[in-house]
Formats: structure tokens, sequence, C-alpha cells
């Protein structure tokens, strides 16, 4: 029941004994660490490398569940693989390296499409309304269609006269200007352009005060540009967090999504919790859980299982009596849900709060899931005693959980894979 071990392509810093890898962290057809993982139609992830080969080799089905897709593209997970990182950092090791980037290989735009983008460049900077809306709308449609574009438009020096834009008082032209930005920040490069240009305040102003394709699309540039670690710290210190929280409590169905997407790669980063927390995120959460019809419920959970496990976010999600609306989860949720809820009771119940939330949850009748949730058994990867021992963390609580509900045979894994395209 519990995760199979495997410790290849893992170079540890001493000579400690190899962590087992987390069955979510490991490629399904080759059982080793991701390095570039991505995502296929059917919202399976795979080593970029293995699925390649698959397809290539003529198959037309998803590995794992052999269903057939029904496109081939493959969609970078950077929010799984930012939490490998994290990861091998905790437990000392060497996070794995990608491969070498595919836009490194890009084909040179051609003199013509240069001197197109350029002249498209002299109208955005041109004090004329009309061209600066029609250059912004031309830029946004070519960033679109190709690396080699995005590639092209940003060598060309257009990324400074974008963020220039953002502050303009012309609806259309924002908008068109922060999707340009988006649809740039797919391209690696793009992102460190973007974040030196000082887009990061423009980008926040917009989502403040922007339309709502203009809210939802800054908050979707806010996410590709957090994929860089070090950018979740410079975006978190912005004033970004209660922005995207302002969103996804009064945006459209899309604002939601798109905010909940940035908040919950935001918040991998530590030091951004207790500014998620402080912003009045967790009561939003806990509200689109008792919204089925939202469409939230997926999302909130994610964000909650990595918000509890810090001391604010903990202090405020036991604050929200959260402990009822976890065990609906638990009792009628999906596979994937039940687990992220186990999570959350699991650090709830760790600590001087741990009488009281047990408590709740008796009263909730969720005895027997309560028990199961805060002792399990000692067969576990790494304890042969044969007492048994405290849940501390999510990997534990999805086993917890299996003992407590044996209809639950699947494991979906806790970690939300949140994806987004590029914009019309």
């Amino acid at each position: 029941m519990g995760a199979r071990a495997s410790t290849m392509d893992i170079s540890p810093k001493d000579n400690s004994t190899c962590p087992v890898i987390p069955d979510d962290f490991r490629c399904p057809i080759s059982l080793d660490l991701m390095k570039d993982p991505v995502i296929v139609a059917t919202g399976q992830t795979y080593e970029r490398g293995c699925i390649e080969k698959w397809l290539d080799a003529g198959h037309d089905t998803c590995p794992k569940t052999q269903q057939k897709l029904p496109n081939k593209s493959l969609t970078p997970n950077y929010v799984l693989r930012s939490l490998i990182t994290q990861w091998c950092e905790a437990n000392g090791i060497d996070p794995p390296k990608r491969p070498a980037q595919l836009s490194n290989a890009l084909v040179p735009c051609t003199a013509a499409e240069h001197s197109n983008v350029v002249e498209l460049l002299q109208k955005l900077s041109s004090q004329n309304l009309e061209d600066q809306r029609g250059a912004a709308g031309m830029l946004r449609q070519l960033a679109k269609r190709s690396a080699e574009n995005r590639a092209c438009i940003g060598d060309a020096g257009a990324i400074p006269i974008l963020v220039s834009l953002l502050s303009t008082t012309d609806v259309s032209t924002q908008e068109h200007v922060v999707t340009a930005l988006l649809n740039l920040s797919i391209y690696e490069e793009n992102k460190a352009r973007i974040i030196t240009s000082g887009a990061v305040p423009g980008i926040v102003h917009v989502l403040k005060r922007g339309s709502m394709e203009a809210r939802e699309n800054s908050a979707a540039t806010l996410f590709s540009l957090s994929i860089v670690d070090e950018n979740k710290v410079t975006i978190g210190a912005s004033g970004a967090i209660p922005a995207l929280v302002q969103l996804l409590s009064n945006g459209s169905q899309r604002g939601k999504k798109d905010a909940a997407t940035a908040l919950f790669n935001l918040c991998i980063y530590q030091g951004n919790k207790g500014k998620a927390v402080r912003a009045g995120l967790v009561p939003i959460l806990l509200e689109l859980l008792t919204e089925t019809e939202s469409g939230m419920v997926d999302e909130a959970l994610a964000i909650l299982a990595i918000l509890s496990g810090h001391p604010e976010g903990k202090a405020a999600i036991g604050a929200a009596s959260a402990i009822p609306v976890l065990v609906g989860v638990i009792r009628n949720g999906s596979g994937r849900n039940k687990e992220n809820a186990a999570a959350v009771m699991v650090h709830l119940c760790n600590g001087e709060q741990q009488q009281q939330h047990l408590a709740e949850a008796q009263e909730q009748e969720m005895h027997h899931y309560s028990c199961c949730i805060f002792f399990v058994p000692s067969r576990s990867i790494s304890d042969n005693s044969n007492q048994n021992r405290y849940c501390r963390s999510s990997t534990d609580s999805c086993f917890a959980l299996r003992m407590a509900r044996e209809d639950c045979q699947y494991r979906k894994g806790l970690i939300y894979h949140p994806t987004f395209s590029l914009c019309e």
C-alpha cells in the first residue's frame, strides 16, 4: 500500500540513506525522478523524453490510462517541477537537471519578420492611441503563434515598451499589452526580460484595476513568471497576493481559476504563505469548498493543503471551523480531494489544538477516520518497529486514509496540476 521505493537518478549531498521518492515525482514509464515533467491530453504527467519516445514509436494512447489521446500536445508541468526541486533541496539531493531547452535551437526569424516586429514597435512607441492599440493587438497575436515569434519579439526589445503601457487608461490597449506579456512569458528567456524590465508592479496594477479580461491575464502572467523560484519572492513582495485573493473572491470563473493557479504556485515558497493567510485567503477557500457549483473544490483543497503546513495557515484554518467541511470531503469527495483533506487534518491535529480538533472530528461521526488519521501502523516506509507512530506528513495521511476507506483504491496524488493556454 505504501509508496514504492526508488532511488534512481538522485545524488545525495551526503552519505545518509537516500529518501524514498514520492510516487507523484516519478515518471510512470521509467519510474525515475522526473527532470522535465509534462502533461498529456488525459491529464497524466510523464518525463518529457519518455513520453516523446512513446509517441514517436507510433502510439496514440496514454501509457497509464490507455485512453486514446485526442492530441499529442505536451504541456510543461511547472508546478510539479517546482515541487520536485523543493523536495530535493529539503532532502539534501541535487535537483535533477533538465535537458537542454528547445528554445536554444530555435530558428532565427527572417529579416522580413524582424522588420515587421520593428515596425510594430515603432507604432507601439508612438503617441497615437489607435497605432498603439493596433500594434499591441498584433504583437499579442504574433506572440501566441510560435516560440520563434516570442523569441523574435523579445530580442527586438518589445518588452520594456509593453511594460511602459501597462498603466494606460485605454482599456483595449491595456488588455492587449498584458496578454502580449503573458504570451511572451512562455519563452523562458523572456521571463527574465519581463522581470528586469520592472513589469511586476505594472502587472499588479492591472490585476487590481483592469477590466476582468485584463485581470484574468494578469493573474496568468504572474503564474507564468512565478515558475522561476526567485520570481516567487519578487512577486510576493510586490503586493500581488492580496490582489490575487481579491480576484479569487470576486472574479469571473476563469479569473478565479487563474488566481488559484497563481496563488498555488506562489505559496510553494514558504515566505508567501503567511502573506496569503493575512490577505484573507483561508475563509475564501473554505467558502469555495462549500459551493460545489463553483467548480473550485480541487483548487481550494490543493491550496489549503499547502497552507496547513504553515503556522499561520494552520491557525487560520482551525479558527475558521474547517473540520466539518473537511470531514464532508473525506466522506464524499474524489480520491485526490479526500487525500488533500486528510493532509490538512493531519496538520491541524498535530500541535496544541490536537484534542480540540479531534473532538470536532468525532462530533462529525468520524471517530474511525480520525483514529486512522492520527495513528498509523509502523509498517511504513522507514519505520520497522512494532509500535504505532504519529502521522506527520501528507504521505502518512494518504496511507491512513486508505486504511480508513478501503474503497479508495486508487491514488491521483496530492498535486494539483494547473495549466494555462496562450491567449487569443
